[in-house]
């Protein structure tokens, strides 16, 4: 992993822009841990003031400092999209190398539950997920909702890498060698697909994030926990627009379009290593 990261800082400008972008958003999140205020407080500071000196970027008609609040709701949306990325991650490592490497009819039977998933509406059921269990509705559980339905593409994805790792000769040699399947997968068809788990992980995120900040935005989530989204939607409520309240708005949507365009050439710039052709052409073009 070394290696790649050194190619890539080497050859790849997307992927330093895209570094940048998200050392920036995560900078953000951390400050959150050095606030002078509390996270969800309301009326701490004179509402409905401008960015200036004392208050960079203004405050809200809550009374809240517009920047030290977004820290915290950076913090806690880029923690869920974290969150939903590795639990989906588990599930797609799983179902995607025992799948492809096994074959057969647990092949079938796992791939049949994965295109199960895929025609699952997400949206429409996340909210009907919201309407049953509205008084127990929390983070942890939302993400670990989407995190059961968002793994399917990727599942598939590394399927096929494993079902090209199957016919490889060092595959057959630990077979011949007494390994066991969960050993195999570990230590062998593990490394190959890690590149795969990074970008799609990234692009994970993004997926998981959009949705959080959407179903904030509609009130679908703990509103009272500051995110993204629920900055957004108490904007909405405070008609901040209308009002004049500019910063209110859009300083939380600069960021999470800096946090969404930062991951997505993270992304991006790993979809062109994995192929050989294109990160080969890149290198000899920099050279």
């Amino acid at each position: 992993m070394l290696t790649i990261l050194r190619d890539l800082l080497r050859y790849n400008i997307e992927f330093r822009i895209g570094l940048v972008l998200v050392s920036v958003v995560l900078v953000m999140a951390a400050l959150s841990f050095v606030a002078p205020y509390p996270p969800g407080e309301v009326y701490l500071v004179p509402p409905d003031l401008p960015p200036s000196s004392v208050h960079w970027l203004g405050t809200t008609s809550r009374g809240q400092d517009v920047f030290w609040h977004l820290t915290f709701a950076i913090r806690n949306t880029l923690s869920f999209g974290i969150m939903v990325a590795l639990l989906s991650r588990v599930i797609a490592l799983v179902v995607g190398l025992l799948a492809g490497y096994s074959g057969g009819w647990i092949d079938r039977v796992l791939m049949s539950i994965n295109d199960t998933f895929i025609i699952i509406p997400l949206f429409p059921i996340l909210i009907l997920f919201y309407f049953v269990l509205r008084d127990t509705m929390s983070t942890p559980l939302l993400a670990t909702i989407m995190a059961c339905l968002g793994w399917a593409y990727d599942a598939r994805l590394i399927r096929s890498v494993a079902l090209s790792l199957k016919t490889r000769e060092f595959t057959q040699t630990s077979i011949f060698s007494g390994m066991k399947t969960h050993e195999i997968l570990a230590r062998e068809h593990l490394p190959y697909v890690m590149p795969i788990v990074f970008s799609t992980t990234m692009n994970n995120m993004n997926w998981s994030i959009g949705i959080e900040v959407t179903l904030a935005v509609l009130g679908f989530t703990d509103i009272n926990t500051p995110t993204i989204g629920g900055m957004i939607y108490w904007a909405n409520q405070h008609t901040a627009l209308v009002a004049g309240i500019w910063w209110w708005i859009a300083f939380p949507v600069g960021l999470v379009v800096m946090t969404f365009v930062g991951l997505f050439l993270l992304a991006v710039s790993m979809n062109e290593y994995i192929d050989p052709r294109s990160r080969l052409a890149r290198m000899g073009g920099s050279r």
